[in-house]
Order: structure tokens, then sequence, then C-alpha cells
């Protein structure tokens, strides 16, 4: 097996292959500072985009556990806001699995890059998640709840901010309390574009007329919310991945829900993507951000991919999938 084979030489980030608990591959390509060649490594810290649904669902269903809300709960019990015409008896069910018709902010079916909502709102002014409120309140909703699946950043955003209206506590120093430091995920958080500690990758994006690249910092909200955002290593994601499946972080009935597809039509289950229908996996895109991460629980594979350039990682994951497991 020759992982190298299937990379395109333009790739700039980290792969690591982990097989029945055994690191058999690592490769580190291209620059994580560009203009100061300062290389990607396996300790640098990538944006993952909407990968961090995962961490918000997780701390969902936790709090689910500790009987603080239900998966039926409603947002209209929970909000205090004025939900305007949102349906306020959508649950935290259909939040979680994509079916609640809630506005989104960035619509990924009419919308195809991020950069055009800071058109007339300013990016570096979206730093916590009810900063995006003005962003969805004011529309109507897509469709009726539960009446179908469709991709949803707005409701992980309002997932976010469930987390912080029971808890108290922002959402991003919830999850890093009772996730990322239970996890000992050390290099993981939810940083500040114009604040980046030490080691963060710089995502780039390409520009056709001037043959060079731009890094993301005005393409992007300058810290992430609930829909995503968080920055992350491949050895912390794989941390995760083990504490997760151990019952460390939500138990094993919770765990059997989040990997079920819980709607037919979106091989969806609460904050994963089940590949095949079966293989929980968690990703993201953004301008110059892409992540991929799975875990086959039956071949005991686990794949991870973070990209700091715009990239089919997906099309490089399933390749190095067929490798490993043919």
């Amino acid at each position: 097996m020759n992982v190298n084979d299937v990379i395109d030489k333009n790739f700039s980030g980290v792969i690591s292959i982990v097989q029945r608990g055994k690191n058999i591959f690592q490769g580190e390509y291209g620059f994580a500072d560009k203009a100061n060649e300062i290389p990607n490594k396996m300790d640098t810290k990538f944006g993952t985009a909407s990968a961090g649904k995962v961490f918000v669902a997780t701390a969902i269903l936790n709090l689910i556990e500790k009987k603080h809300i239900k998966l039926d709960s409603t947002i209209g019990e929970i909000l205090k806001f004025d939900l305007k015409q949102i349906d306020s008896g959508i649950t935290v069910r259909q939040l979680l699995n994509h079916t609640s018709g809630i506005p989104d902010y960035f619509d990924e079916s009419v919308m195809d890059n991020y950069e055009e909502l800071w058109i007339n709102t300013p990016n570096y002014r979206i730093r916590k998640s009810s900063d995006l409120i003005p962003l969805f309140i004011d529309k109507p909703m897509m469709y009726p709840k539960g009446e179908r699946f469709q991709y949803n950043n707005t409701g992980y955003v309002v997932l976010g901010l469930i987390i912080e209206e029971i808890t108290g506590k922002p959402f991003d120093v919830y999850l890093q309390e009772t996730i990322f430091n239970s996890c000992k995920m050390t290099d993981t958080g939810y940083f500040e574009l114009d604040r980046l500690p030490a080691k963060c990758a710089f995502s780039y994006i390409y520009d056709k007329e001037k043959d060079d690249y731009r890094t993301n910092i005005f393409s992007i909200d300058a810290k992430g919310s609930g829909a995503g955002g968080a920055f992350t290593t491949a050895l912390d994601v794989e941390k995760f991945w083990m504490a997760l499946l151990s019952g460390k972080l939500i138990n094993k009935e919770s765990l059997k829900m989040m990997f079920s597809l819980q709607v037919s039509e979106g091989c969806y289950g609460y904050g994963v993507w089940l590949l095949n229908g079966k293989i929980p996996s968690f990703q993201g895109c953004d301008p110059g951000v892409n992540f991929i991460t799975s875990c086959d629980l039956d071949k005991l594979v686990m794949i991870t991919i973070l990209c700091n350039v715009d990239c089919d990682v997906e099309t490089l994951h399933n390749k190095i999938y067929g490798m490993i497991v043919s």
C-alpha cells in the first residue's frame, strides 16, 4: 500500500491512518504558512469547518443523559429570545438530524460560496453563536418541521445556543471543559482568526487571476459557532474517536443513536454522516478548509485528513479507504 500514489501534488495538510489500534501511516504535506515556508506537521492545528457539529451533538446527547433536556424538548421551551416566524415546536431531535426546517443562514442547496455571507455582514463581527442570529431570525421557515432532511447550519447554531442556555457558559467553553479536556485534546479549540495560537495552519484560497494564494481570514466567521469552526490536529481527532467509542463521553445507547440512520434520505445520524449507510464520519468544508475523518467499526480502520487548501478530501478519503480494505 502506497498512500502517496493517490495524493495530488498540490495537496497541503496531513493524513493519519490507524488500523486495529496501530498507526500504519502518517503523511505531512505542504506548508502551514506559505510565506514563511513553515511546513505542516502532525501537531499542526487545522480548521475543520462543519466537522465541529459532532462535538455539539455529543454535548447535547450528554445533556440529555443528564436529564437537562429531552430529544423532544422544543426550542420554544428552552430559548428565551423571540423566534418570530420560526416554529417554536421544533425539537432538539429535529435540529440534530437536520429535519427542523429552520431558516438556514447558509443554505448549501442554493449557495455554494460561503464568502457571499459577508457582503453585508462583516465576518469579523461573528465571534459568538448569538452573533449569527440576525442572519436567520427574520427569515420564514424553509419547510414544515419534520417534513424532510435538508442539511442545515442554523440548526447547529441553535443547538450551540441551547447548550449556552442550559449550562450558562459559552458553548465553546463548555465543549472545552467537558469534551476536549476530558479527552486530553490539548490542541483543539475554537480560536479567533486574528488571535490564532501557535502551530495553527493558515487556510489558503487559490486566486486564479493572480495565480497565487490568499488566506481565508475575510472568508469565514472570525470565530466558530455551533455550526462548526473548531481547530484540531490529527492526533486529537483520534483521541476523540477513542473516547467516544469507549463510552467516556456518552453512553452506549446515545452512541447507538448517534451512529444510526435518523433519516432515510440523508445518510445522517446525530452530528455524523454515515458513509455507505454505516461508517461514521464527520467532515467539513469552508473556503481553504477541507477535513474528513471516518472510523470503520467492522474493519477497525480510522482515516483522518486535514487540509489547508481547497481539495476534494472525500474522494481522496475514498481512494485511501479502498486501498486499505481491498
